[in-house]
């Protein structure tokens, strides 16, 4: 087998990159030392789920070539720390995927083993269009390792949203404090019952800030229970920040 990057199986030429061929030796060490002592295992690298390797001695292996880049920070991050290994994920010889040599077909398929909870998320009647093919797992997360919460691949959650969501970015003459903070005070950041995305459905949604029993909403509060859904942004729409010089509440 010619490791070219990750080399040829059976006549099957597997993703290429910069480096130059490696040799079986390069990854399972030398050939030579295991005719010697099969038994041995620290003369024949074995990576799969039966080998006695620790997750750090295998992943030592892949960090010789992959430490660069988007896996700069992969020393500390919370799948290290697990003893999550790099064949855990991805497969030399026999990926499933058309890109990152993973062990799945799609990276939903393969995130979704482990974080369970988030893919059944997903199939919640509002939620990130990663079923439709539209956005993977990597679209906000670096798996290897950030310097931020939850493995976002931003510098913040704000800045991860944003990237997509332009029109929320601001900086606004009037600023929502809640959406300038952190976007999951309001929103799932996976999937809701809730359009789009809410924690909870308004009115409750502003009410768990705006505390006050009575708003109303008409010149004759008796008809407020009138108004069309009951919502708040029928009145307040520029709810992540204005920039009308009268926007201070966020009205039309």
């Amino acid at each position: 087998m010619e490791h070219s990057l990750h080399g040829k199986l059976l006549g099957t030429k597997l993703s290429k990159g910069d480096l130059q061929p490696r040799g079986c030796e390069g990854c399972h060490g030398a050939g030579s030392k295991h005719l010697e002592d099969p038994g041995n295992p620290t003369f024949n690298l074995r990576f799969g789920k039966q080998s006695p390797l620790a997750a750090a001695d295998k992943n030592a292996v892949c960090l010789q070539c992959h430490q660069r880049g988007k896996r700069i920070l992969w020393q500390g991050s919370p799948h290290e720390t697990r003893d999550v290994a790099c064949v855990t994920c991805h497969s030399v010889h026999s990926p499933e995927s058309e890109k990152g040599q993973l062990v799945k077909e799609t990276q939903p398929d393969l995130c979704g083993q482990c974080h369970q909870v988030r893919d059944m998320q997903f199939r919640r009647s509002s939620h990130m269009p990663v079923r439709e093919g539209k956005m993977t797992c990597t679209s906000c997360h670096n798996p290897h390792g950030t310097a931020t919460e939850k493995l976002i691949a931003e510098v913040s959650l704000n800045e991860s949203c944003t990237k997509c969501h332009a029109d929320k970015r601001g900086p606004f003459l009037w600023e929502h404090a809640p959406v300038l903070e952190n976007c999951l005070n309001c929103h799932q950041a996976h999937g809701s019952n809730n359009a789009p995305l809410l924690k909870t459905k308004l009115p409750r949604l502003c009410q768990q800030c705006h505390t006050f029993s009575r708003h109303p909403s008409t010149p004759n509060p008796q008809t407020a229970r009138f108004v069309f859904n009951r919502s708040c942004v029928n009145c307040h729409p520029m709810i992540h920040g204005s920039n009308h010089p009268s926007g201070v509440y966020f009205t039309r």
